[in-house]
């Protein structure tokens, strides 16, 4: 929904608003963070369509990425370069690296990037600032400390119990994605604090029902359906992550919806606390 005016420029006087950078790679992912949002502006950055979003004093301008690494960067770079943040957020589903549940949020202080066929993991990048610091002061009330910390990103999907398993090792990570470290060196670059909210949509020891990467090449499609076709089961996995990944959407859409709220409702009480 479009409202034209919602986002006017700050009156004389006022403070202007802090703007929070949300990125996400795929539609069922950026689709679940504006379920939280609502109404918002469409702006295009470029040919970047971003969705944006005033609560409060806080801006939330959601850009959708793409998969990968090298989308995720330079998606990232091209808002960046064009619009001052306050904090960065890298969203949507992951891998969890470490004993969870579908749908447990995984909060990402610091992210390291590994290749699928490195053994060692990239220097760890951590981008603090004060937004982030409150921003993690108010999640330590929501998520466990075991699934706060480091996240690392690779450059394909990571299919098999047996390889999540060794990156979980290798990395001491709670969880996996493909895009975080590509934002993070953005972030980095650009001096905004940078942190990772993500839901668990696949499990440390569970397998994926076919190999993903089939479909992030561009004459890999006509492969990756003849595999589902080919093989009964993989229709049966591709159900269960379905679901898998509803489950993770919701718990996005429910974060995000709290948080809003609760940096509103923080923004209050220091306007209207006495001085």
């Amino acid at each position: 929904m479009t409202h034209a005016g919602s986002l006017s420029p700050c009156s004389s006087g006022t403070v202007p608003p802090k703007r929070i950078a949300i990125f996400a790679a795929t539609p069922w992912e950026m689709r679940a963070v504006r379920s939280a949002f609502s109404p918002d502006i469409e702006r295009r950055i470029g040919r970047l369509p971003v969705f944006v979003h005033l609560i409060g004093n806080r801006e939330y301008w959601l850009a959708q990425t793409g998969v990968g690494l090298e989308k995720a960067g330079r998606n990232a770079a091209h808002l960046l370069d064009n619009q001052s943040f306050s904090l960065i957020v890298s969203t949507g589903f992951a891998c969890a690296l470490n004993a969870a549940d579908i749908g447990t949020l995984l909060v990402g202080r610091e992210v390291v990037h590994q290749g699928a066929c490195s053994d060692e993991p990239s220097e760890v990048l951590d981008v603090p600032g004060d937004e982030r610091d409150f921003v993690l002061t108010w999640v330590a009330s929501l998520v466990p400390p075991k699934h706060i910390g480091r996240f690392v990103s690779t450059d394909r999907v990571i299919g098999s119990a047996q390889e999540k398993r060794r990156f979980s090792l290798s990395t001491q990570a709670i969880g996996l994605d493909m895009e975080s470290s590509a934002l993070a060196a953005q972030a980095q670059r650009a001096r905004v604090p940078f942190v990772i909210i993500r839901s668990v949509s696949d499990l440390l020891n569970e397998d994926l029902p076919l190999d993903f990467n089939l479909f992030l090449r561009p004459t890999g499609w006509l492969k990756g359906i003849g595999a589902v076709l080919a093989a009964p089961s993989c229709i049966l996995g591709l159900g269960r992550l379905r679901r898998q990944s509803l489950v993770a959407a919701e718990a996005l859409t429910g974060f995000f919806r709290s948080y809003a709220v609760a940096m509103a409702t923080e923004q209050h009480k220091k306007e209207f606390s006495p001085t």
